[in-house]
């Protein structure tokens, strides 16, 4: 049976009508994956991108050393926007938060294991839970450290909805103190929190991610009548565009879609007589 609530879940996931949505899911027997494949053979959603949002409730918080040599995210997830909203809950996520911080912690296992007071991050979770009578957990956890020359940026979006964390390497140490390679990052913080970029490069991007999504163009070419023959030779053209909307380095910069993300740090580069790289960058959203 195709609920309501079933049907809701697909639409918030892909803006698609109701409708639609209903038929998709009847189509594949209430398989939400395969509905959002369904839609998007059929051309009624376009983007991949879209099936990213998530419905799940909770606060994305960021922590930034002053010398921007470390940083970390967290994801910390609760059943209510009521919950996520209340100020107690707010101070719960940065209680967590600072503790992280101030620790050593890589791994989301050692970060449950970090001290708060006299309990584990883990307990101090469970706890919250008896007091609220919500589900709630720390989900995800990231943290960068500084490799050599340049800085770890972070940024957190829609209260706590989005968060970011970047690392940019430079060749020379004083270019960190720079304010063009500040505003740099920031601009670049800002940009993946907007564009969602899948990967940093090519090489990022999963192989299968690469095959499912062309197996998606050969049914939306086939329904659209065009010849076999010329079904791969489009394909290539669209997998171009693929990697170009799905690539960080590829993608054009939200402020000046004249550029990519690429040019613009080889042009600040420039500008600073360095050597800039983006190194790595982690994008949460709440849910995914």
């Amino acid at each position: 049976m195709i609920t309501a609530s079933l049907v809701n879940e697909l639409r918030k996931k892909t803006s698609v009508g109701m409708m639609e949505c209903k038929k998709a899911l009847t189509e594949t027997n209430g398989d939400i994956d395969a509905a959002v494949t369904y839609l998007r053979e059929r051309g009624i959603m376009k983007s991949a991108g879209m099936a990213t949002r998530g419905g799940t409730e909770g606060i994305i918080a960021a922590r930034l050393s002053s010398n921007g040599k470390f940083g970390l995210l967290i994801e910390v997830n609760c059943e209510t926007d009521f919950v996520s909203r209340n100020e107690q809950y707010v101070q719960f996520v940065d209680e967590i938060a600072d503790a992280l911080a101030a620790s050593d912690a890589k791994t989301l296992e050692e970060a449950l294991a970090v001290k708060i007071g006299d309990i584990s991050v883990e307990d101090f979770v469970k706890a919250k839970v008896l007091a609220l009578g919500e589900n709630i957990r720390l989900r995800k956890f990231e943290r960068f450290d500084l490799a050599d020359n340049g800085a770890i940026a972070q940024y957190i979006h829609m209260g706590g909805k989005v968060g970011v964390l970047l690392e940019v390497g430079a060749g020379q140490g004083e270019t960190a103190t720079k304010d063009a390679f500040r505003d740099l990052i920031k601009d670049i913080t800002l940009h993946i929190a907007a564009a969602a970029p899948k990967g940093l490069s090519r090489d990022d991007i999963a192989a299968e991610l690469v095959e499912a999504e062309k197996d998606i163009f050969r049914v939306q070419l086939a329904n659209e009548g065009k010849p076999a023959e010329m079904i791969e030779k489009i394909i290539m053209g669209k997998i171009g565009k693929f990697f170009a909307e799905s690539c960080l380095l590829e993608q054009a910069f939200v402020k000046d879609p004249d550029t990519t993300i690429k040019k613009l740090v080889e042009q600040v580069g420039k500008e600073l007589g360095d050597t800039l790289s983006v190194r790595r960058f982690i994008r949460f959203g709440l849910g995914d």
